[in-house]
């Protein structure tokens, strides 16, 4: 098969650009995590302190003020058993109130066929909803289907993982 000049030279800059990124990433470095979109009420708090868990863990973070939650949980298929405060999405998934990072990065990592995970309520202790001089709750992180059902993915106690 006969190649041209160009497409050589095509080839030959994007693997020396590739070698060259690779040497300018540091050893140890991970790949940049995926940017989630929340929507919180505009009065509410622990959504704000929710996106700060899910920044320091690396995720770049939009928020979007909405006073109307139900709709927004309407409209990406949150069952209603399983509503919480905020909604969020990323890659694709649903992130209804208080997961922790390390579920989400679990869930990306496994990319599950599911419609998405959900803290129902909000667990004392969980990201966003540390309350001091309170011992953080055991919780389940539930992953859910567009068909509405529903199974445990992870449980916590606060921010850790237990298991």
């Amino acid at each position: 098969m006969a190649h041209t000049t160009d497409a050589l030279l095509d080839r030959r800059t994007l693997l020396l650009s590739l070698v060259l990124a690779a040497a300018a990433t540091p050893l140890g470095a991970t790949a940049t995590r995926p940017r989630i979109t929340i929507w919180k009420d505009p009065n509410c708090g622990c959504c704000g302190a929710w996106g700060e868990h899910l920044a320091r863990a690396g995720f770049p973070i939009t928020v979007f003020d909405d006073a109307d939650m139900e709709a927004v949980k309407s409209r990406f298929g949150v069952p209603d058993g399983l509503r919480s405060c905020h909604t969020a999405e990323v890659g694709g998934y649903v992130l209804e109130g208080h997961v922790p990072a390390e579920a989400i990065g679990r869930l990306l990592a496994e990319r599950p066929p599911i419609r998405g995970l959900a803290v129902p309520g909000m667990p004392i202790g969980s990201p966003g909803m540390e309350v001091a001089g309170m011992a953080p709750e055991t919780y389940a992180v539930r992953a859910f289907k567009s068909d509405g059902t529903a199974s445990d993915f992870m449980t916590f106690t606060g921010s850790s993982p237990i298991g």
